[in-house]
């Protein structure tokens, strides 16, 4: 087995029949190809030197798929298919209509996301954002009702913002953007006050952490698509489209890389 590098270990070996399946591969490089025909290099994984856009084919093929998942909030679970809702979501049904995340948030893509996030290293996301990219275009190609009118960056405080110098959802949503040809913006939705970082805190303490911080600058498109890197309790989530529904949207999905297990 080949090793990853920078503090990466070795690739699992899990293999989903969607998303990571050879097909979906050749077909999302054929996409990306013509969008960009510079795509290829070395993998930042295991230094091959046959990488489509950052990854090789066996690295790509390793990363782990979020092939059976709750239904409306994209959570990984133990049965096969897609039509089961989790508990959550029986409990306590989310405003929006549902989560696309095509990869469970654990090793690589944790790692990679990580390094993007909170290094800079967006060598590590190039990959999966236009894999991403392309899983969303198949999806919108075969289901063309649920298209958005516009793709909203999940919004980062201004303070934190000039911490970390970029705001990685504003990435993901520009390219996904120009890939798409879906507009997309950072400014619709704007967070009016700093809150304690989310991570390590559980679900209802997010909730609580981000009561009342969004704030909506103008009247919003009936159907919106909120991008973010990770799902996680779906806090962030909630309060987002709960702001979005309450200036006027009709219609709110959410679009991530990943989704954490719980």
């Amino acid at each position: 087995m080949k090793q990853m590098i920078k503090g990466l270990r070795s690739l699992s070996t899990l293999l989903a029949p969607k998303v990571n399946s050879r097909e979906w591969i050749h077909t999302s490089a054929k996409i990306m190809q013509g969008l960009s025909p510079s795509g290829g290099g070395q993998c930042v994984a295991c230094l091959a030197s046959n990488a489509r856009f950052g990854l090789c084919d066996p690295c790509r093929l390793d990363l782990p798929a979020n092939h059976w998942h709750c239904r409306c909030c994209a959570l990984p679970l133990a049965l096969a298919g897609n039509e089961t809702l989790c508990g959550q979501c029986l409990q306590d049904p989310p405003p929006f209509s549902r989560v696309i995340a095509p990869w469970r948030y654990r090793f690589p893509v944790d790692g990679m996301i990580q390094r993007y996030k909170y290094n800079g290293q967006r060598a590590f996301a190039r990959p999966l954002i236009n894999d991403f990219a392309g899983h969303l275009m198949s999806i919108l190609d075969a289901n063309p009702e649920r298209r958005p009118d516009l793709l909203v960056a999940s919004p980062m405080h201004p303070a934190r913002l000039r911490k970390r110098g970029f705001n990685q959802a504003a990435d993901i949503a520009e390219q996904v953007g120009k890939q798409s040809g879906i507009p997309w913006t950072t400014d619709l939705v704007t967070r009016n006050r700093r809150t304690r970082p989310q991570r390590g805190l559980n679900r209802a303490e997010r909730l609580a952490n981000l009561r009342g911080i969004y704030q909506v600058t103008r009247p919003p498109p009936p159907r919106i698509a909120i991008v973010d890197d990770v799902v996680t309790t779906g806090a962030t989530a909630r309060s987002l489209t709960e702001a979005l529904l309450d200036a006027g949207a009709v219609d709110v999905q959410i679009w991530a890389l990943a989704r954490t297990p719980g």
